[in-house]
């Protein structure tokens, strides 16, 4: 029989919470501190730790940052505390809390919440290493070790990212084969017909797409999905391209979703922040297009690739799936050059070509202003007025470019001045 490790410095919380799982045939152990608990991990490792916050000498919170950082962190842990908030269960569950209760704690909530621990501490899920879809890069293997991380966790995941950039394939990463999948493409069930959804996917994943864009009717379903997750056995993903925060904070989005949702949430980033994956990614889409036509192969060349890492993605993954798609149709040479690419992606002339004309007539501090004036605004058009592309590609720190910009009077267009 599994082995509970209770920490709680009042002594009636910890007396009735033994007397309820040692009824139900568990075996536990009692730490009334942080200090004591610690002492109980390095005796055994429990199967599983129900870990109060708000301790006197240690609070639960510091005491799971130690056992992460010693790699003591093996087993599930469930905080608790009779003062919840949004803010620490997001931080117990961002660092690898697998619930959050708060006290008193109902006797039912305690007796599923500990079976739904054990049972995921027993069968882990098996996930991938990588996600070819998005890439190699570094910023795309952070992101798989989120994933895998979130995956340990009981609770709805956010995917925050710009449209295209990949959240239904990181929704696929985290399904497990053989198991239902659900993606909520109408959002109107939510609002229609929650329980089908629910009773579709037991058992698998549920994936809703752009639940920043819901009406109050459909918010009320997915808190009805969020609120009986559990008793359907499945994992629920939800994906937004807008910002939640600011929409609940103007009263535009339910704060009570809202606060759901981002216990666990995670960025993707967008397409131009990984960069470096474009030829890889790009070429991978040529040859599936090509075998799946029966077209002839085709290749990128290296003057073409750098014209498609340059430029700036606004669709993400599914403008570059769409633009290398037209060139696969397209036909033509062996070799797709960099003409071909521009005029698919409607660049008349090479983005780097700069328009010199600089007077001769004048100092010459006035005509290196003028040359950089020219030259950081070609590079932050063939960026997509993406500064922070644009900075790195000039080989200057972010801050050192924006001032840069200011002495030379050179003004973004307003959607981008935080690119």
């Amino acid at each position: 029989m599994s082995e509970i490790l209770v920490v709680d410095d009042e002594p009636g919380i910890r007396t009735l919470v033994q007397e309820i799982l040692e009824e139900e045939g568990y075996e536990v152990r009692l730490a009334e501190n942080g200090e004591a608990a610690r002492r109980a991990m390095q005796e055994k490792t429990p199967d599983l730790v129900l870990l109060d916050i708000w301790m006197p000498d240690l609070d639960g919170i510091s005491l799971l940052k130690e056992w992460v950082a010693n790699g003591q962190a093996t087993m599930p842990v469930v905080m608790m505390s009779g003062h919840g908030t949004i803010h620490t269960a997001v931080e117990a569950t961002r660092l690898g809390a697998f619930d959050f209760l708060e006290k008193p704690v109902p006797y039912k909530r305690l007796l599923e919440t500990v079976e739904r621990a054990l049972k995921q501490a027993r069968r882990p899920p098996a996930l991938p290493d990588a996600l070819p879809e998005l890439g190699e890069s570094e910023p795309i293997r952070q992101l798989v070790q989120k994933l895998r991380h979130a995956a340990t966790v009981d609770a709805p995941i956010l995917l925050a990212g710009e449209p295209g950039a990949g959240a239904e394939a990181c929704a696929h990463f985290l399904h497990l084969p053989n198991t239902p999948w659900v993606v909520a493409r109408d959002s109107a069930r939510l609002a229609d017909a929650p329980l089908q959804l629910l009773q579709e996917a037991k058992g698998g994943l549920l994936f809703v797409p752009e639940v920043g864009n819901l009406t109050p009717f459909q918010q009320r379903g997915l808190e009805m999905v969020i609120a009986r997750r559990r008793d359907y056995d499945l994992r629920l993903l939800c994906a937004s391209s807008v910002n939640l925060a600011e929409r609940a904070a103007q009263g535009a989005y339910s704060r009570d979703l809202y606060n759901a949702l981002a216990r666990v949430a995670i960025r993707i980033p967008a397409l131009r922040e990984h960069a470096e994956d474009i030829p890889l990614l790009a070429q991978r889409y040529l040859d599936e297009m090509s075998r799946a036509r029966g077209l002839p192969p085709r290749r990128f060349d290296a003057e073409a690739l750098e014209v498609l890492k340059a430029y700036a993605w606004p669709g993400n993954l599914d403008e570059l799936y769409n633009v290398v798609s037209s060139l696969a149709v397209a036909g033509g040479q062996e070799v797709i050059g960099a003409a071909e690419v521009r005029a698919q992606l409607g660049l008349t002339e090479p983005p780097q070509a700069l328009a010199m004309g600089i007077r001769l007539d004048q100092p010459l501090k006035e005509a290196r202003d003028e040359f950089e004036r020219a030259y950081l605004n070609a590079l932050l058009r063939e960026c997509g007025w993406a500064v922070s592309k644009a900075a790195a590609r000039a080989g200057m720190e972010r801050t050192a470019f924006y001032r840069k910009l200011k002495s030379l009077g050179i003004e973004l267009p307003a959607r981008h001045t935080e690119a």
